[in-house]
């Protein structure tokens, strides 16, 4: 399901863009740079290990045309440990280094669709509970697939999406919100 809306999301990124919206942050053949501060709420099996995440990253942009951009985002996600059951014991904090390839089409004046696929590669060891152990399976790299939706401006970036991590038998996600600065290179 995930997959079918990530793409439909895709579809209508690109079918926006193709029309004639002169509504974006990034003129065409021009570059911009973002410094962004991530809030994330895990889904799916992260959800059992952590409460919130605090991400940091940074995005490369470039103008295709003047509705149409490319982007290139990378940077750290840290998912803190939640409490396990009623004790003062923690599950160990889960990290992320994301590098995603994506787009963003206008479709109005300074809102955005986008839509960005990569890999996420986890810092520490894969956990996952499920016979009432914390196993620790290794590091794993996932596929991500990640639809959105924001507002941009000259400086201001703010977007709002769901991003899914895919591969090794688990798979989960997290509800993102980012806020960053940005500027023209």
């Amino acid at each position: 399901m995930t997959k079918l809306i990530a793409s439909a999301l895709t579809a209508v990124a690109l079918f926006i863009g193709t029309s004639n919206v002169n509504a974006q942050s990034t003129p065409k053949n021009a570059l911009r740079f973002g410094v962004g501060v991530e809030g994330l709420l895990p889904t799916g099996n992260l959800s059992d290990i952590s409460n919130v995440g605090l991400g940091g990253t940074a995005r490369l942009q470039y103008g295709v045309a003047d509705n149409l951009a490319l982007t290139l985002t990378s940077g750290y996600y840290n998912f803190f440990g939640k409490k396990i059951g009623n004790t003062d014991v923690k599950y160990p904090s889960f990290g992320m280094v994301p590098v995603k390839a994506g787009i963003k089409a206008f479709f109005a004046q300074n809102l955005y669709f986008s839509a960005e696929v990569g890999a996420g590669f986890e810092t520490k060891d894969d956990y996952r509970y499920s016979t009432g152990e914390l196993e620790g399976n290794g590091k794993a790299t996932k596929l991500i697939a990640s639809p959105g939706i924001g507002y941009a401006s000259q400086k201001w970036d703010v977007g709002v999406r769901y991003e899914n991590f895919s591969g090794q038998d688990n798979n989960y996600g997290t509800v993102g919100l980012r806020i960053a600065y940005g500027f023209g290179l």
